[in-house]
């Protein structure tokens, strides 16, 4: 897609630095790094330049460099202009390119520029703001792989599958009259199998993929003055929730953000759950119920003094949370009692500390950190990836059940369904609006 005009931004971080760049991209990005100053450009050359304002007086020096199209990170004419990291000459210099014909780039219009130009496709362009935000290594080394197009590829392959099929049944339709095995009905039949195998692996690394990028959202539940708060206190290392010892002193939800062996866990600190309550503290039951529908970990906090009705407490609510750990707090109130024994449980004291070194054991287990430094295949995933896979793999079962009862038309629709919502993930057939929130969400000058 040829853009028409121009547009510039500061592409380094805010604040005071060695070195500050500028980056303009489009059809004029050469002949305004000529108004400013700069000499004759070659291409991926760097070239010293003196760059001056309307009055000719100097607002900064550095080095230039030019990129041809379409041999650049936009697929379009880019200029990169290097100069110092102040500020303030930083401003100068982006007012002075608006000036000469540049417009200020809106957040994100570098990276959708390169996807309308066909030099990304979706996944790969969200993957670079993921690779900016990798808080560790191993989320770095995923979005590299997502930036490869790795994910990418995989979506490309299974869609591959999907076109093979309807193919297969769209061209069945023209025999209706002749029974679908006699049309080749087993190998579809294969055929639909083998994707939906390879849409399962898929969904499992996407989710392992979401979970790196966005980090685990663990809820603490539990009856009231079981010491969550307090617990929440000793994971963040810092007194972040109110602790005292009236039952229901919790009325509202509260985030802290953990790091576990290069893992984010969102901890959720939450109301207490009783059957009574004035109505402020049943706004906060109700909002800690809502935060257990979309959580994926409860992490079930139970005075172990008596862990039989904590258990009874919270256990019908907890049931529908993919992974439940239990939390047996206050046991240094045991005394010499030894702390009673189950499965997926551990003894902990928030107050002195004791047990916190295997709870975070038990964490890093959970939350996948003993998975190694490096996975093979591993990659980044958003949440609208999984929810896209997901709801393919909706319609390749109903593609299945239309082919049971021989309803070719309807297989067909629920196989281009599904081959839509892949399209999603890398953007082959996204809505514009869709491409707007993605975009949105990028820094400036990315």
């Amino acid at each position: 897609m040829a853009q028409t005009d121009t547009i510039a931004a500061i592409a380094t971080a805010a604040g005071a630095g060695g070195v500050g760049i500028i980056r303009l991209s489009g059809p004029q990005a050469a002949r305004i790094a000529a108004a400013l100053g700069t000499p004759r450009l070659r291409p991926r050359h760097a070239h010293y330049a003196r760059w001056r304002d309307a009055g000719g007086e100097v607002i900064d020096d550095g080095l230039a460099l030019w990129f041809p199209a379409p041999n650049s990170f936009t697929g379009e004419e880019v200029v990169e202009l290097q100069g110092h990291g102040g500020a303030v000459v930083l401003r100068q210099l982006l007012s002075r390119c608006i000036a000469l014909g540049a417009r200020q780039a809106r957040p994100g219009e570098f990276s959708e520029r390169a996807f309308l130009n066909g030099k990304l496709d979706l996944a790969q362009a969200e993957a670079i703001a993921d690779l900016i935000a990798a808080g560790d290594t191993r989320a770095a080394r995923a979005a590299r792989r997502s930036l490869d197009g790795v994910f990418s590829r995989r979506v490309g392959e299974l869609g591959e599958q999907v076109t093979v099929l309807r193919i297969h049944i769209e061209a069945a339709i023209d025999f209706a009259d002749e029974p679908i095995e006699t049309l080749g009905g087993a190998q579809v039949r294969a055929g639909l199998a083998a994707a939906q195998s390879t849409l399962a692996e898929l969904q499992r690394d996407a989710e392992r993929g979401r979970k790196l990028r966005d980090g685990l959202h663990a809820v603490l539940i539990g009856p009231p003055n079981a010491g969550k708060s307090s617990l929440l206190n000793a994971l963040a290392g810092s007194e972040r929730a109110i602790v005292t010892d009236v039952a229901g002193t919790t009325r509202d939800t509260l985030r802290e953000t953990i790091r576990i062996d290069g893992l984010e866990l969102t901890l959720v600190d939450t109301a207490g759950l009783r059957d009574s309550g004035d109505a402020i503290e049943r706004e906060g039951m109700r909002r800690a119920r809502a935060e257990l529908q979309r959580a994926d970990l409860a992490l079930v906090v139970i005075d172990a003094r008596d862990p039989e009705a904590g258990h009874a407490a919270v256990a019908a609510d907890v049931a529908q949370v993919p992974r439940t750990l239990w939390i047996h707090n206050k046991a240094d109130l045991l005394g010499d009692t030894p702390a009673p024994a189950a499965p997926n449980a551990i003894a902990v004291s928030a107050a002195t500390g004791a047990g916190l070194a295997q709870l975070h054991e038990r964490l890093a287990q959970i939350a996948g950190a003993d998975a190694g430094e490096s996975v093979e295949g591993e990659f980044t995933a958003r949440a609208r990836h999984v929810d896209a896979l997901a709801r393919s793999g909706e319609h390749l079962a109903a593609a299945q059940a239309q082919l049971d009862h021989e309803q070719l038309e309807l297989a067909a629709e629920e196989l281009r369904l599904a081959h839509d919502a892949l399209g999603e993930i890398t953007g082959r057939m996204t809505a514009d609006d869709l491409l707007g929130r993605i975009f949105s969400s990028f820094c400036i000058g990315k």
